[in-house]
């Protein structure tokens, strides 16, 4: 059995994390024990390998947040799951792991499904959700825009507003994006630049843009800015380019447009345990019925896990890097 572990930070991710044995204690009564299925790695594990993400483990630590697995041992005291049963891993375990021990209470079961797909559920599905959700009264019909749209954030909220009878202009960084977007069901796919603005409203037929979703931060979000109507919100959740947002005080004097921030733990930290079950719930229905997916670009054993956050730190991925343990 292995672990991914790192016992320091520093700015090249992969040169800090290693596949090194893994022993699990006794088992405890209250307890599971869970062979992982798959895991992904999403950008805030590779800023926290950098020290660059909001909230930081205490080191040395195991990588991974989020993922699936199957329960193959149960602690005498544990009655509602069964061994051989799909769950959810709990959120901030340290996920890159042949096998993980987990209080039974903590482990969510799953429905039937793609464990791949099931193991991407716990981040970046609800980042799209709660955007689309809670921060603009959208009605069917209503455009939003979004930057940094062949993410794996941004092909969910693509797939969500579909749902919800929303249309999108979806914005990427370069022409070779553009395909992908389109095929996941995207209204409008523009590449970014200063002239945004006016290119959106040809494509929207001037249509009034009430929510706009930014990644990138710097320029880009200005370009955002710019494209939305009235008394509009942008909302920033991540800064791709480096650089922190800047928007004219044209937009904020003359057209009321509101910046705002989403960080999902910060969520989490907030919302009732029916609130997060309820979001929970039906991105499960959806993800397990194969009506809301993620692209996948590879999947790594760990053994190889140098390869796969070098992976995910790069640029011009089609898709999520999932480490796969078995």
């Amino acid at each position: 059995m292995l672990k991914a572990e790192y016992q320091q930070r520093g700015p090249v991710p992969q040169d800090v994390i290693s596949a090194v044995p893994l022993q699990l204690p006794a088992l405890g009564a209250t307890q599971a024990r869970v062979k992982v299925l798959a895991s992904p790695i999403n950008p805030s594990d590779v800023l926290t390998l950098t020290g660059q993400y909001g909230m930081l483990p205490p080191l040395p630590a195991i990588g991974g947040n989020e993922g699936v697995g199957e329960v193959i041992e149960l602690g005498s005291e544990v009655t509602h799951l069964k061994v051989g049963q799909t769950v959810l891993l709990p959120v901030g375990s340290g996920t890159w792991v042949s096998q993980l021990q987990a209080e039974a209470k903590q482990l969510i079961p799953l429905p039937a499904g793609d464990a791949k797909q099931l193991a991407m559920m716990t981040i970046n599905p609800p980042t799209a959700l709660l955007m689309l959700n809670e921060f603009v009264d959208l009605q069917p019909g209503d455009w939003v825009i979004q930057n940094a749209a062949n993410s794996a954030v941004g092909g969910y909220l693509i797939q969500l507003a579909k749902i919800k009878g929303l249309k999108t202009v979806n914005v990427v960084r370069r022409d070779s994006a553009v395909a992908a977007v389109e095929a996941q069901g995207a209204d409008v796919v523009l590449v970014d630049g200063p002239d945004l603005p006016k290119r959106v409203a040809q494509a929207t037929g001037k249509a009034a843009i009430k929510l706009g979703i930014d990644a990138v931060g710097g320029a880009a979000t200005d370009h955002l800015a710019a494209s939305l109507t009235q008394g509009g919100v942008l909302v920033n959740y991540g800064m791709m380019s480096g650089e922190p947002c800047q928007v004219s005080p044209a937009s904020f004097v003359f057209r009321d447009v509101t910046l705002k921030g989403f960080w999902l733990a910060q969520w989490f930290q907030k919302a009732s345990q029916a609130e997060q079950m309820q979001v929970f719930g039906e991105l499960t229905g959806l993800i397990a019925s194969g009506k809301l997916v993620s692209r996948i670009h590879a999947c790594y054993p760990l053994e190889q896990i140098k390869d796969a956050v070098a992976a995910a730190a790069a640029g011009e991925r089609e898709g999520k890097i999932l480490v796969t343990p078995h």
